[in-house]
């Protein structure tokens, strides 16, 4: 019994910005943009040993293995040490923020364009269902993550 309570992992200490590290399973292009900001912060993280390669292998070809073995793997050791599992789940994280702040800048669009449509259908005097049908397109194009829509999810 012990040995099973030790083999569970434990839930995260401190608040973070999304339920648990891994908290809904994404799509793959969703994942493609979490490895994206991944890598990106693994390369800001190592950009001196990256620039030291390229410096050296600048002008060479086939001798590149040979003459820049040092700063090589000087470079790969960096990646190794800042390509953890940690960082992913920062880069996770990122990309949950950048997310949400993309859903309002879309919800602040929408009303915008709400806006100037009751704008013009006033102005122009323009039955209500041309609203109402641009209303019922809008609520059709909500982004979903784990199978929520954005609106359904409580707000914070």
């Amino acid at each position: 019994m012990a040995a099973m309570a030790a083999d569970e992992p434990s839930a995260p200490s401190e608040h973070l910005g999304v339920p648990s590290r891994n908290p809904l399973p994404l799509s793959a292009s969703q994942e493609a943009q979490v490895r994206d900001i991944f890598y990106a912060r693994v390369r800001k993280n190592c950009n001196d040993e990256i620039k030291a390669f390229a410096a050296c292998a600048l002008g060479r070809t086939f001798t590149v293995s040979f003459a820049c073995r040092a700063e090589h793997r000087a470079m790969n050791g960096c990646m190794t040490r800042h390509a953890t599992q940690e960082e992913h789940d920062l880069a996770r994280e990122e990309w949950f923020n950048m997310r949400l702040e993309r859903q309002r800048a879309r919800e602040r669009k929408q009303k915008m364009a709400a806006a100037q449509e009751d704008f013009m259908r006033e102005w122009w005097g323009l039955p209500e269902d041309v609203r109402l049908s641009r209303q019922k397109e809008m609520e059709r194009q909500v982004e979903r993550v784990g199978g929520m829509a954005a609106r359904d999810r409580e707000k914070k």
